[in-house]
C-alpha cells in the first residue's frame, strides 16, 4: 500500500491564535453541514413508502425463510445488498461491499431502537456463508436470490445497496434506499480520513498542490496486493480462500 512521501506538501505553520481563528472559521461550515444533515433526514423520515410482499423469500442458516421472518419481530429492517461474484474465491469478491460491511460490528445500539440490522447477499447462500465466515463477520446473513429481482425491483441488481424497511403487523413496507456513496453511512474509516491533512488521498479531492492522492476511486482505493485490504489478516489467521465447498456452521 502506497506511504504517503516523506516530502508531501504541509499545510503553513502558524501561532496558535491564527490556528484556533481558522478552526473557528471552519466549525461555522461545519455546524451548517450538521443542520443540513438534520434537515435531510427529517425530509428522509416524512418519505411515503411502498408495500413490499413480506411472504418473499430469502436462505438462511435455517434454510428457506421470509422477508418478514428476518425482522426477526423488531418493527424496523436495515438491509445491506451485498454484490456477489458466483463461482469466485474470497480475493475476487467485491472489495467495496467487503469495506462496508467488516465496519458494522456492534448491533446492539441498532436493536436498541427496535432496528434489525442484516446482510442481504445477491449471491448463493453457501458460497456467501462461507465468505462471512472467512472474514469472520458476526451480522444476520441471507442470500435474497430468491426474491432479488422483486426486492431490487426498478433497480440495478448487482451493485450494492442499502435499504430501509418497517413492518406493520404482518405487512412490510419500503422506506428508504441508496446506493454508490450513499453506502458511506455504512464507513466510519473514510469518515475518520476526511478528518487528516491528506483526507482520502483520491484524486477527485480538492486538495492542495503537493498533497499525496494515489488511491483511485476504480476499486483499488479497497484492494491491496491483489484482494480486499481486510481480508489479509484473515489469510494470516490461515483461513482458506476457497469458497465453493462446504457450509460453515450456524453461528
Amino acid at each position: 500500500m502506497p506511504a504517503v512521501p516523506t516530502d508531501a506538501g504541509l499545510p503553513p505553520v502558524v501561532d496558535r491564535t491564527v490556528f484556533q481563528r481558522e478552526l473557528d472559521a471552519l466549525r461555522i461550515r461545519e455546524k451548517a453541514h450538521t443542520r443540513e444533515g438534520d434537515a435531510i433526514a427529517a425530509a428522509r423520515r416524512r418519505l411515503p413508502m411502498v408495500e413490499v410482499d413480506g411472504r418473499l423469500e430469502l436462505t438462511g442458516f435455517d434454510g428457506t425463510t421470509t422477508l418478514l421472518d428476518v425482522f426477526a419481530g423488531r418493527r424496523q429492517l436495515l438491509v445491506y445488498y451485498f454484490m456477489w461474484h458466483a463461482g469466485h474465491p474470497a480475493p475476487q469478491q467485491c472489495e467495496g461491499c467487503t469495506w462496508v460491511t467488516t465496519q458494522v460490528v456492534e448491533l446492539s445500539y441498532l436493536h436498541s431502537r427496535d432496528i434489525t440490522y442484516a446482510v442481504f447477499c445477491q449471491g448463493p447462500f453457501p458460497e456467501s456463508a462461507r465468505y462471512r465466515e472467512f472474514m469472520g463477520w458476526e451480522v444476520p446473513w441471507y442470500s435474497a436470490l430468491p426474491s432479488l429481482d422483486r426486492l431490487l425491483v426498478g433497480r440495478h441488481v448487482g451493485m450494492m445497496h442499502i435499504a430501509c424497511y418497517v413492518r406493520d403487523g404482518d405487512r412490510v413496507f419500503e422506506t428508504y434506499w441508496t446506493t454508490l456513496r450513499g453506502v458511506e453511512a455504512m464507513d466510519y474509516s473514510l469518515a475518520l480520513m476526511n478528518l487528516t491533512v491528506y483526507g482520502r488521498q483520491e484524486p477527485w479531492e480538492d486538495s492542495p498542490p503537493g498533497w499525496p492522492q494515489p488511491w483511485r476511486v476504480d476499486g483499488s482505493n479497497t484492494r491491496a496486493d491483489g484482494r480486499p485490504i481486510a481480508q489479509w489478516s484473515r489469510v494470516a489467521a490461515g483461513r482458506t480462500d476457497d469458497l465453493r465447498t462446504g457450509l460453515p456452521p450456524k453461528t
